[in-house]
């Protein structure tokens, strides 16, 4: 649930900045643009951090070297974050971070199923965690 706050604040808090005369945030996109960078450094920071174990913990057994998919999917997220903000790669960033989100769904059907933590806290229910997919894949296509 953190990231979709995370999202909202920082929705908000650019706006607010455009708001208050910041003409870069004025419009709703470069906004969305910004709290989609912010979401994304903060999921994707629990990639090394110490929710490391617990992200290598969701990846279904089926897929070789879940340590590696973690590294991966982390480094991704990063570069989308940053592709996202400019103009000429925020379209092919969105297109690719959308498809990541798709692609490590399967890691938050197990969590869910599974009922694992991450950080000590359980993670959200599957419909709930699909709702939040479905809010996030919107920001994500809607900022590129």
């Amino acid at each position: 649930m953190l990231p979709f706050y995370v999202l909202v604040a920082a929705l908000l808090l650019f706006k607010a900045l455009g708001l208050i005369g910041i003409t870069y945030y004025e419009g709703w996109h470069t906004s969305l643009q910004g709290a989609v960078f912010i979401m994304l450094l903060l999921t994707a920071s629990a990639h090394w951090g110490t929710r490391r174990p617990d992200l290598i913990r969701m990846v279904p057994p089926a897929f070789p070297r879940p340590d590696w998919i973690v590294t991966i999917t982390g480094v991704l997220e990063i570069a989308g974050a940053v592709g996202i903000l400019f103009p000429a790669t925020s379209r092919i960033a969105s297109i690719g971070l959308a498809a990541l989100l798709i692609a490590m769904f399967p890691a938050n059907m197990r969590a869910a199923k599974e009922k694992l933590t991450i950080g000590g806290r359980p993670v959200p229910k599957l419909p709930i965690r699909t709702v939040l997919q479905l809010i996030f894949l919107a920001a994500i296509l809607a900022a590129g």
